[in-house]
């Protein structure tokens, strides 16, 4: 049994004529639509971009001191009071 996913978003871009003609281009050299080609091109580079902002990457050492600094914060002072405060009068509504 296939499934099938409805496509009911749209994306309209402009380009100039040097930019159709080397997705045309490019497109026809991956045997795919344009609209294809630029979709999952984009798609990919998105997904590049989404994992370099929402992830880190730690070396062993440096996610193990992180761990221990989880494990053990820091007490209290008045500054991170002070923020809260700050945070607390920004968010009244």
């Amino acid at each position: 049994m296939s499934t099938t996913t409805t496509k009911d978003g749209r994306l309209n871009i402009r380009c100039d004529s040097r930019a159709r003609q080397l997705l045309d281009r490019a497109a026809a050299y991956a045997q795919t639509s344009v609209s294809d080609f630029v979709l999952t091109h984009a798609l990919a580079s998105a997904e590049e971009v989404v994992q370099a902002n929402e992830s880190i990457t730690l070396r062993a050492s440096d996610f193990q001191a992180f761990l221990a600094a989880l494990d053990a914060p820091a007490e209290p002072n008045a500054a991170l009071g002070r923020a809260f405060d700050r945070h607390a009068e920004q968010v009244k509504q």
